[in-house]
């Protein structure tokens, strides 16, 4: 019990020694400390970034779904054919359908391994209801769309398979819509015009929130301001452009004076498929498929979102090892520094060294004191950092217009990682300055 007690002491007395020392030197501390500030503050803001734009990555996956293969046409395509006249006609000769319901049909018969599929057609259009007026789109849809892309209703029901088969006047809202038109009322039930048609309200969306870097990295829309009818309702009662191209392919005239440059049926089709492995070869696979179904006119484009942004994903991963790797060699840089001086402390203090030792003082207490001071400028110089990166990060998301994400855990490891550089750094100061001889060190000038 003595023993301990007698040792927590001599703990207590060397700490008060080390506190002593830092703060008669504090302009020396705080610049022995500058290493490790900043490259605290480093760690935190490379991590914080890093964590931000891996969030970043993840959410635009959430907003493309997961396995998705998304199918779009091609239009306006222009060519110049420099072949003769013969040529010209029987390049002419070919006509492409288009993405049509018919290619959603085969593909989910023809092609192994897919589990939804989502056709979809937008349509520009205005909402009107009680005097106001405002522009949204339209888009029709199956029940499968708001599975693939993890829609939920916030209340309301779904598209029933009769609302499918009959195209019925019947709609579900985005979150906005409801704001805009609904306010001050139940919308499920009530009724509001888009164009010329009027819809009832079945359901309503919920709120899906899309940063501005998404909607332009991903092409993507604000889906809070759309309107889903069943895409059935949408081809009957508002457009079909299948339509109008059999009317072009009757008249060859029509089809080049068409106004309209979009003669596909769909405007995306969203292919789910079980495996994450199965998403180039099956994309592979639909092309061929399409092409054949096309006349070998290749008007559409196939991509793959979430492979794309794991690959970002990765790229960012190793930007975030290559930023971590040069913040750790700041703290390094930093331990370095610290033990510099510290050595230099220990010249500059032989005769107070040789002092404790002839009245008593063992050698481990001089290891102590000077453990205590190293670890004190680490943690103090860790603190510093710590508050600086939190800084620096909030600098970076105000006005870099950059998300960024400050988590306890990389706190808690650059200010360890500070703690232990001050405690590594300090042991060789700290035993050479305990091998000291007492009588030597008493007369040294």
């Amino acid at each position: 019990m003595n023993i301990n007690f007698d040792r927590n002491e001599r703990l207590k007395a060397n700490f008060h020694i080390a506190l002593e020392a830092v703060l008669a030197n504090k302009l020396r501390s705080l610049l022995t400390a500058l290493g490790i500030i900043f490259g605290v503050a480093a760690v935190i803001a490379m991590l914080a970034i890093g964590n931000g734009a891996q969030q970043e990555i993840l959410e635009q996956i959430r907003l493309v779904g997961v396995n998705n293969i998304v199918i779009t046409p091609v239009v306006n395509q222009i060519e110049e054919n420099l072949a003769e006249e013969s040529d010209l006609e029987e390049e002419r000769g070919k006509f492409s359908p288009g993405l049509k319901l018919s290619d959603v049909e085969s593909i989910m018969k023809t092609i192994p391994g897919i589990k939804k599929i989502s056709p979809e057609i937008v349509l520009e259009t205005n909402l009107v209801k009680s005097g106001i007026r405002r522009s949204a789109k339209l888009v029709g849809v199956t029940p499968a769309y708001f599975e693939v892309l993890d829609f939920k209703l916030r209340e309301g029901k779904m598209f029933t398979e009769s609302n499918l088969l009959l195209g019925a006047p019947v709609c579900i809202i985005g979150r906005s819509v409801q704001t805009k038109f609904f306010s001050k009322e139940n919308p499920i039930g009530k009724m509001i015009k888009s164009g010329n048609q009027w819809l009832e309200v079945i359901g309503v969306m919920e709120e899906r929130l899309v940063s501005e870097q998404s909607i332009s990295k991903l092409g993507i829309r604000d889906f809070n301001m759309d309107v889903y009818v069943p895409i059935q309702t949408m081809l009957i009662r508002f457009k079909n452009r299948d339509l109008v191209t059999g009317a072009a392919v009757l008249d060859g005239e029509q089809l080049t004076t068409n106004t309209d440059p979009n003669y596909h049926q769909i405007d995306k089709i969203v292919v789910q498929v079980e495996e994450s492995e199965s998403l180039n070869p099956t994309a592979e696979v639909i092309s061929k498929l399409l092409e054949r179904r096309h006349m070998m006119v290749v008007d559409f484009e196939i991509t793959i979102p979430e492979l794309l942004l794991k690959q970002q994903q990765r790229t960012q991963n190793i930007f975030n090892i290559v930023l971590g790797a040069i913040a750790g060699i700041s703290l390094l840089v930093g331990g370095i520094g610290i033990m510099n001086i510290m050595l230099a402390s220990v010249m500059e203090r032989i005769k107070e060294i040789g002092l404790r030792l002839s009245l008593g003082a063992k050698k481990s207490d001089i290891v102590n004191q000077f453990l205590f001071e190293a670890v004190m400028i680490s943690i103090t110089g860790g603190i510093i950092g710590v508050i600086l990166g939190i800084l620096l990060a909030h600098l970076v998301s105000t006005f870099g217009d950059f998300p960024t994400i400050i988590t306890l855990p990389s706190i808690l490891l650059s200010f360890g990682v500070a703690a232990t550089v001050g405690l590594v750094f300090g042991i060789a100061p700290a035993r050479k300055a305990a091998m000291q001889d007492p009588i030597t060190s008493l007369r040294y000038e």
